[in-house]
This record gives structure tokens, sequence and C-alpha cells, in this order.
């Protein structure tokens, strides 16, 4: 056993090495498939005598274990019922007896746990905790709270249910009683220990845990145990949100335990103002007071800035409730208020211009991407918008008296001029600042293109020394693009691409972010306010110059560290389509496959590699056959390099940029290159990693009509349905299973298809019977409708899909089709679904035997059904690269997780017949030929099967 540990915290302490970690995750992956991994990894953590860095990598392997093999998708143990249960047994106690960072990593893994198996499965675990409980010894009383925070915490954000509610009423049986006791035992050891430094602040700490866990059991209802003991908690809330202590006089830098608890407090402050007014609204004012005064007492050090955010969002929370928000309805409190709490948390402190210069991709996160909801500024921000939201006028008159004073100061103190800016861009702007579009609305009572022009153009325009003063003027653009014309922009997009030179890293980054924002900007029609035609002359230099600021950055991390250059490029192109091939678009590619080959080194910043795939994917998308650039053989080095190196992060837009390449080539053949990867993706490894299934299942989907004769001839379509079938089986990739599926379907006669379609129909039946989702009785359908459309010519048709199901079942057809296809059919939306029922209907109609004999009832139902297309007959627009390319809110796509689409390589909407334009038409000419072909029978038909509404309908189908 020591040297299985030995030997595994080796591997653990290579995954922290630059050089090695890749060979090192890889060979952790072989470990976890033997038997007791996770109770090996949870005896390292426990291990006294390793390191502790490798302790904490044995957390963080154990945590991330959890996280993918302890249950699948359906709820069901992955691992064997007895290494659960020790788990469980183990878990705890050693949470509780570890440092705090393995405390952090191991407590996540418990919430894991938690997600599946509490309370049901694991029903013992609240008694477990109380029982831990110490009245004397705060470490160990710290360790069981966090536990119990780690599990609580995850009712936040859900809606109310049920199973949610008994969850909590069993937690709150257990846990209730001696959760408020523990609330007067912390009391009176923080009292107790009041001149002792440690225990003081180990007690603060139990005070702030059991606040936070306050806030837990309320997030979803207030339970009894708390509404009967809400006078003394509300007085203990009191006590602790004014308390203070000489021991922390002398603290500075870091939030001792009291700035911690305070905040806390604040926090549930909020939620029982928002939440719970009728019961806690008599408490409200005297609160407000308390905060109000520690709000006052605090000074700007960094120290304070969490208390400060959460006093302000508790201020928020009582002017969102108009009878509480009346108490600051008067000039004279909103001066207070601007004076005393407004200005001092907007104007720029040393911290920020330290970070302007020391950390600047960070300032301009927190500034621009809101990862700053803890700043001070936008806590003082959103406050001083609740007030306009219930005052205009006279808060809007109130702050412009400010806003004119640093003016005019400003006129001689850069420093002034910023806070003016901020004061104006605050209550200007009216909801908030969309990544679409900017600010859509505005206070009327304002200004916004007047104020540009006097106070800021300026600094747009001339040279100045003060960087800070050029990223306001950019900044107030890019949150006001949606209120400049066309017009005003043209006359600020020139100067907006020059500070793109600037020597300042955070001006040239704010130049690009508002660059590719107006870009992105569209109009009532979907048109970009800027298309290719004006950003021409910009579009050669632009790409150099961006590319340049990317390049200098040098080693992997440096390179990839600043996304906002990678999406402006992405955006350039996107712009520019197939016209890049003008404006130097080798170079671009150059560029692009460089930066690839330095970023698969070491994959770090998700944003700028999915907006680089995405840089990629648009040349693709527009540029793919153009002979010069040769795309294909270009990508497939670097490609394949990130495929045999298992860079894990690029599989996904490889196979996706793959795909797309493979669809948009107008030859009939698989590039020579492209058949060694035949033999690659049919192997199970890279179907394990779940992000993987959406990319490969496309990527086969698109190398079948192109290989169908290698496909045949090696014997590879048994393992494709093999895929098929495991991806069927999922619930989150039976898409990607119809995916291949049509697929085969459409590449494939029935004669090659005859030894397996009963076992597909099998499957697809199997999963149809058990409460099927409607997207996916949606793909059963179209699936049933493309075999019936490829009737003739010894294909498949609908009779070939009913012997292969009356096989299975006897009769099982009729009420497949009358409960199944002919109502699903009806709710289709897409056109290119429309299309193909009309196709599949009129092909039955005129082709099936076992309708014009044995469902004579169901050959008078089709016919309506298509009658019922046919009013609105269903237009497919062809093309691939007309639709505007939006790329998702990066904010919404969660990275790393599963699989994230390249918004540049989505594929249309299939079309298996793009040579029928018009569906009416075609519609018509087949069933006229027909008729003749069969000796008038379609004819009779309509005359004995039809009413005569449904004949009057037709009649001119067949005229």
């Amino acid at each position: 056993m020591a040297s299985t540990l030995d030997h595994l915290a080796q591997l653990l302490d290579a995954t922290l090495d630059a050089q090695h970690h890749r060979k090192a995750e890889n060979a952790l992956k072989e470990e976890a498939k033997k038997p007791k991994y996770s109770l090996s990894l949870l005896s390292l953590v426990s291990s006294t005598t390793a390191a502790l860095k490798t302790r904490l990598a044995a957390a963080l392997a154990f945590k991330n274990f959890i996280r993918h093999n302890y249950v699948d998708e359906d709820g069901k143990y992955k691992l064997p019922e007895d290494e659960v249960q020790t788990i469980k047994q183990e878990l705890v106690g050693l949470m509780i007896s570890s440092p705090p960072t393995i405390q952090t990593q191991l407590g996540e893994a418990i919430s894991l746990i938690a997600d599946s198996d509490f309370w049901e499965r694991w029903d013992t675990l609240t008694k477990d905790l109380v029982s831990r409980l110490s009245n004397t010894d705060f470490k160990a009383t710290n360790g069981v709270l966090e536990v119990a925070h780690s599990i609580f915490v995850r009712w936040r954000p859900l809606f109310q249910s049920n199973d949610l509610n008994r969850e909590i009423i069993h937690v709150v049986g257990d846990f209730g009683e001696p959760f408020v006791q523990l609330l007067s035992i912390a009391d009176g050891q923080i009292e107790a220990n009041k001149t002792n430094g440690d225990a003081l602040k180990g007690w603060l700490e139990t005070m702030s845990l059991l606040i936070r866990i306050l806030y837990d059991l309320c997030c979803q209802d207030i339970p009894p145990v708390i509404e009967t003991h809400l006078q003394p908690i509300s007085q203990l809330l009191h006590k602790y949100i004014v308390y203070t202590n000489p021991i922390f006089d002398d603290e500075d830098d870091e939030a001792t335990p009291l700035e911690i608890l305070k905040s806390d407090i604040c926090d549930a402050l909020q939620l029982f103002t928002n939440k719970y007014d009728d019961d806690f609204g008599k408490y409200v004012q005297e609160f407000t007071n308390n905060v109000w005064n520690v709000l006052s007492s605090v000074g700007p050090e960094k120290r304070y800035d969490t208390l400060t955010c959460k006093a302000l969002q508790f201020l928020t929370a009582v002017a969102s409730v108009r009878r509480h928000a009346e108490i600051f309805n008067n000039e004279q409190i909103l001066s207070t208020i601007v004076e005393k709490v407004i200005l001092p948390n907007v104007a720029l402190r040393e911290s920020d211009i330290e970070m302007f210069e020391d950390e600047p991709i960070e300032f301009i996160r927190r500034d621009l991407e809101g990862s700053d909801t803890d700043s001070r500024r936008r806590a003082a921000t959103d406050f001083l918008r609740k007030l306009l939201d219930n005052f205009e006028p006279l808060v809007t008159q109130v702050v412009f008296r400010y806003i004119n004073h640093y003016l005019a100061a400003g006129k001689s103190d850069w420093k002034a001029k910023d806070t003016a800016v901020y004061l104006f861009l605050a209550v200007a702007a009216k909801g908030a600042v969309t990544a679409a579009h900017g600010v859509k609305t505005v206070n009327s009572f304002v200004n916004v293109v007047e104020f540009f022009e006097q106070n800021i153009a300026s600094d747009l325009l001339t040279e100045t020394d003060q960087p800070i003063s050029k990223v306001d003027a950019i900044k107030y653009l890019y949150t006001f693009r949606s209120q400049l014309n066309k017009a005003q922009w043209a006359s600020a997009i020139r100067p907006l691409i020059q500070n793109l030179a600037s020597s300042n890293y955070v001006v040239y980054t704010y130049a690009a972010i508002a660059v590719e924002r107006v870009l992105f900007l569209t109009d009532e029609q979907g048109q970009h306010l800027f298309p290719r035609s004006d950003i021409e002359p910009y579009a050669k230099d632009l790409l150099e110059h961006l590319f340049a600021l990317i390049a200098k950055g040098g080693t992997a991390v440096k390179v990839q560290e600043n996304e906002f250059l990678m999406r402006c490029i992405m955006r350039v192109l996107i712009v520019m389509k197939e016209g890049i091939l003008d404006y130097g678009a080798e170079t671009v590619l150059t560029h692009l496959i460089n930066i690839t080959n330095v970023i698969k080194e070491n994959p770090s910043n998700p944003r700028f590699y999915y907006y680089h795939f995405e840089a990629i994917g648009a040349l693709v998308r527009y540029c793919s056959n153009a002979p010069k650039l040769n795309l294909l053989q270009q990508l497939w080095t670097p490609f394949i390099a990130i495929l045999n190196e298992d860079v894990s992060e690029f599989v996904p837009f490889v196979f996706q940029i793959f795909a797309l390449l493979l669809e948009l080539s107008p030859s009939n053949q698989v590039p020579g290159d492209f058949k060694v990867l035949i033999e690659a993706v049919l192997a199970p490894g890279p179907w394990e990693t779940r992000g993987n299934a959406p990319p490969l299942s496309r990527f086969i989907a698109a190398i079948i009509p192109k290989a169908a004769e290698e496909i045949k001839a090696e014997k590879k379509l048994e393992p494709i349905l093999t895929i098929f079938q495991r991806l069927l089986g999922g619930k989150k990739t039976d898409q990607n299973a119809f995916d291949l599926l049509e697929a085969i379907v459409g590449t494939f006669p029935g004669s090659v298809l005859e030894e397996y379609f009963g076992t597909i129909l099998t499957l697809i039946f199997t999963k149809l019977q058990a409460s099927p989702t409607d997207s996916y009785k949606s793909r059963v359908v179209r699936f049933y409708h493309l075999v019936s459309a490829r009737a003739g010519d010894g294909q498949m048709g609908a009779d070939y899909f009913i012997t292969h199901a009356e096989a299975i079942q006897q009769n099982v057809f009729t009420p497949f089709y009358l409960t199944i296809i002919l109502p699903t059919t009806g709710q289709f939306a897409r056109p290119v679904d429309r299309k193909l029922g009309v196709i599949s209907y009129t092909k039955t109609l005129c082709e099936s035997t076992k309708f014009a004999e044995r469902y004579q009832k169901g050959w008078g139902f089709t016919c309506n059904n298509l009658l019922d297309l046919l009013k609105n007959p269903p237009r497919v627009t062809a093309g691939f690269g007309d639709a505007i390319v939006n790329e998702a809110d990066v904010d919404d796509i969660g990275f790393g997780v599963g699989f994230t689409p390249l918004n540049t390589c989505k594929r249309g909407p299939r079309d298996d017949f793009p040579e029928i334009l018009e569906v009416d038409k075609w519609v018509s000419q087949y069933m006229k030929e027909a008729n003749q072909r069969h000796g008038g029978a379609i004819a009779k038909f309509v005359g004995e099967r039809l009413s005569p509404e449904a004949k009057a309908a037709l009649a001119p189908y067949l005229a």
C-alpha cells in the first residue's frame, strides 16, 4: 500500500510542474481506473508525513474524481457501495481536522456528494454534524459549520419545490435547536475572550459561520425555530453590527474576522429586508441607522472593502422597498448620502491606480466585466441607481451639483475629472449595461451626446500624459454605444482605432474592446452598423497591430492573457467575411497557427482560446475553398499535434473546425490525411470525455457521405452504429445520436442497412416508451421522414420502415404513425423539417404499397396532413455564410464544463433535398408523374378516400 501511495504522491507532485503536468495528468487518469483510487487519495490527504502541497493536490484530485465518477446521469453510484460508505464515514471527520486550504477542497467534495445523496441517501449527516459541535473548542465547531454551510448554501439559488422543502425541514429538525443554542454560546465565548486575540478571532469566525447558516436556513422561507427566536436573533445582529474591539485597531490590510462578521450580517439583513418585510420591517429603520454609522466610520483601507460593499448592498435593499425608501426622499439627506457615502467610494483610490499600473488585465476585468461585484465603486453605483429609480429628478439635480464641481476641478486635476465622468455614467445609464448594446435607456434629464462633445471628446482626440482620462473617454463611448447614430460613430471610429497604438496596456485594450463592440452592433434589420465596406480601409493594419500586441506576450501564459485583443481579431474577421482574402488572409492564418502552437503547451485562459478558435472558424467559414489559403493542409499539422498530445481543452474545437472543413469541401472524396482520423474517432478513448461527444459525432456525420466506400469496404459501419447506440442511451447526447443516424440513412442504400435496421428501430422504440422529451420525439419523426422520403430507386421509403417495424412487433406501426408521426410533424417549426415532411408524405401517397392497400384510412390522414403543411409552403433559404455570427455572451458559457460550441462553425439546419427549391411546384409535378406511372391510381384514391374539402384543396396539384 505504501508504495502505491508513494507513486500516487509523485504523480500528484508532477501535476504541479508546468513541464510535466500533462504527462502526470494522463498517468493519474490510468490510476483512477484502479479499485479504491478515491480512498488512496483520502489516505494521502490525511497523511501527516506528506508535504502540504501533496496533500492539497490529493484533496483537489479527490474533489475532481468525485465530480466525474461518483454518480451517473441518473444518480446511480458509479463506485462500489462499500467505497461510497467508507467515503461518507471518513470525509466529515477528515475535513474538520484538515488545514484550511484542504478544508475548502474537501468541503466542495462533500457538497458534490450532498448534491446526489443528501438527504435521503445520507440522512445521518446532520445528526453526525450536530454530534461533533463543541461548546469550548472553536476549531472543531468551525470545521463542522464549514461542512454544514457547504451543504446548505446549495439551497440559495434553487426554486422552491416539495423535495427542497422536505430537505430543509429534515435539516431544521436536527440542526435548528442546536443552531439557536450555539448562537448564544458563541456570543458568550466572544464576551469571555474579548482580550484573548486568538480565541476571540476563532469565536468571531464561529459567529460568522452561524450568520451564513442563518441565511442558508432562511433563503427559501423562515423556519418556525428562527421565527420564534427572531427578536433575540435581531438583538444579536444589532450587537455585532456595531461591535468594536481595540485588539483589531492596528490591522490595516486584510479584513479581520470582525469585518467579515459585519459583512455576513449585512448579507442576512439584505435577505430579510428583501424577502420578509412583514416580519422584519419593524427592525429596518434601526438597522439602517446602524449600517449608516458603520459606513461613516470605516476608512478607505482595503480591509473595509467587502464590508463597505455589503453595507451599501443592504442600503440598496432598503431603497428597493418603497415604504422604507421614503427615508431617503429629501434633498438634504440625499446630499449627505452623495457626500459621505457615494463620493468616497467612487473616487479612484491608490490601490486602484496601483492595479491599473501593475495588474492591468485585472483592472479591466473588474471594471468592465462585472467581476467587480464586490468593489466599492460598483456597490455605491448600485445604491445611487436605486435611489435614482425612486426619485429621478431630485437625485439627478443633487448629483449634477457635484458633477459640475468636479468638472471644474478636473481642468487641473485628472482625478477630479475621473470622478465627474464616473458620476455621470452612474446617473445617466438606466438599467444594466448589456453585453450586446451597452446602455439601452438613459436618464431623461441628461444629454449623453452633448456631455461627450463638451467634456470628453477632447480626451479621446488629444495626446495626454494621463492614460486614465483616455480610458474614461473610451469607456464612455463603449457604455453609450447604442445612443450614438451612424454619423456620430463615423467621426469617433478613427480616433478609437488610433488608440490601439497607445503604449499603455489598459488604453489599447479598452480601444480593442470598444472597436469590437461597435463592429458587433446591428440595426433593427440585423445589419451591421459598420459593415465590411466601412472597416476594409482599416482591416489589414488593425489585424497586424492586434497580432503584434498578442505576440508581445512571448510565453504561453502571457500570449493568452488578454482575451479582449483576440475577441477583436475574431470580430474583424467575422465582419470582413471572404473580403479578408484581399487583405492578408495568409498572414492572418500564419499568426493564428503560431498562436495555436504556443498556447497548446499550457492552455490557461478559456476565454482567449475560445475566441482564438472562433477566429480560425471564421476564416474556415468564409474562405475554406480559397486555393491560395489551402486551409485544410495548413491547419492539419497544428491540429494533429493537438490530438496527438491530447490537449483536451482544444480537442472539441479542433473537431468542430475539421467537421466544418469537410462540410464545406466541394469534393465528394475524403482528403487523404483525414482517413487516419476515422480510425481514431471510432476508438472508445475520445468518447470518454463528455465534451467530445457533440464535435466527434458531427465530425463522423460530416465524413460519412465522403467516405462511404471506405466505410463499407472496411466494415466501419458497425463501430459507427455502436457509437450511435451509446449516444442514444445518454440523456444529453441523444440529439448527437440522430446526427449520426441521419448521415448514415442519407448516405447508404436500404440494402446496405438491411441487417442493422431492425436493431436501430428497437433502440429508438425502447427509448420512445420511457416518457421521451419533445426534442427526442421530434428527431425520431425527422428520422422517419428521411427514410420515407428516400423512396424509389431501391433506396428505402415508408414500406421499408413499416416492414422492419412490424418484424419487431406486429401492428406497431399504426399507433406509432397516428400518435407520434402525424401530430409531431404538424408541430415542426423549422422550414427544413416541414419541407422534409412534405416530401415524405408526397412519396408515401405516391409510392407506398402498404398505404395504398393496407392503410387506406392512413392514406387519407396522410393527404390531409400534407395539405396542412402546404397551406404555408416551407421556403428553405440556402447558404452557410449569410447569418450574422453572434458569439454567445461569454459569461453564459460554462467554460471547461462539457462542450463549448463555436458559433462560426455552427451548422445550419440540415436540408436533405437541397435540389428541391419550390416545394409546392415539386409536389404537383411528382404527383402528376406518379399518377401517370401508376395508371391513374392516385386520382382514384383521391376520389375514394378524401372528403370534398380535401379533394378541392388537392385538385390544383393534380390538375
